[in-house]
């Protein structure tokens, strides 16, 4: 059966907790509608797995021209970027508890996706680090990038203190900290 061992699940608890808290406190919005939902996560059924949509190579490009050098857009995507994986990372692990007892396919798929998702959250640091033309805003998303990038897929490898203080680092880069 897949555990995370207590000292390891502090961790990543921590770390989640420094990624979902950094995106509330500086939220402009007031919606408080992510509190809501997080309450009926527990008892909603798993969501179904949708395929996105194929993205035209020219909207993105437009899009990234339109987002290179506004460091305040950037943040701000950030921002959401790690709001998403905050909420990827606890289905992600409630995935590899779950398919723990459903046999080596199950467990195969579950750490494809994982490996998936660290890798994509990986990626768009980067690509939001390449389109800055802030050097603090730039470091900061690099190292963000590299650190998740070292996980390999395996976010039981999260170290709370060095993603706390990258999302700090961030934080002040964007004007939060």
């Amino acid at each position: 059966m897949f555990r995370i061992p207590l000292i390891r699940g502090l961790a990543v608890c921590v770390a989640l907790g420094s990624l979902t808290a950094t995106a509330a406190c500086s939220s402009s919005s007031g919606d408080s509608s992510g509190a809501a939902s997080a309450g009926s996560a527990a008892t909603a059924p798993p969501p179904v797995a949708v395929p996105p949509a194929p993205v035209d190579p020219s909207v993105a490009a437009k899009a990234d021209a339109e987002l290179s050098g506004n460091t305040k857009e950037i943040c701000a995507q950030a921002e959401r970027a790690s709001t998403s994986f905050g909420e990827i990372f606890i289905a992600d692990l409630k995935l590899q508890i779950d398919a723990a007892s459903k046999g080596e396919q199950a467990k195969r798929q579950a750490a494809e996706k994982v490996s998936r998702d660290v890798r994509n959250y990986s990626f768009a640091l980067a690509d939001m680090a390449g389109l800055t033309t802030d050097p603090a805003l730039k470091k900061a998303l690099t190292e963000m990038s590299a650190q998740v990038k070292a996980l390999k897929g395996d976010v039981t490898k999260i170290n709370a203190e060095k993603m706390s203080a990258l999302t700090a680092r961030l934080d002040k880069a964007c004007g939060r900290g």
